[in-house]
């Protein structure tokens, strides 16, 4: 029941532009974090998340309202999107500010 759940409620895509999270069932969330506005990009990975060869994309940037995260990855999917993230990050025009 709980993947279902995860599966119905949370949402990402990754674009040249920007990263867009989606969470939230009864009370929705849409963050958009522009690439220009990144500064950094961590893989973290719990124990319970080791456990199950999963792991969760933290995306922080210049907001107030605090970084941005892709949890209930497989790890190997989370390790390409951050060298995705960094690459694109990398090569767009902006101070991170």
């Amino acid at each position: 029941l709980f993947p279902l759940w995860w599966f119905r409620t949370h949402r990402w895509e990754i674009t040249e532009d920007a990263v867009y999270v989606r969470t939230g069932f009864f009370w929705q969330e849409w963050r958009i974090a522009p690439m220009s506005r990144i500064q950094t990009v961590d893989t973290v990975r719990g124990p319970l998340e080791q456990l199950f060869r999963l792991a969760t994309v933290t995306v922080t940037t210049a907001s107030a309202k605090g970084a941005v995260r892709i949890a209930g990855l497989d790890h190997e999917v989370a390790a390409d999107l951050a060298r995705q993230l960094t690459r694109i990050t990398r090569d767009t025009p902006g101070d991170a500010t």
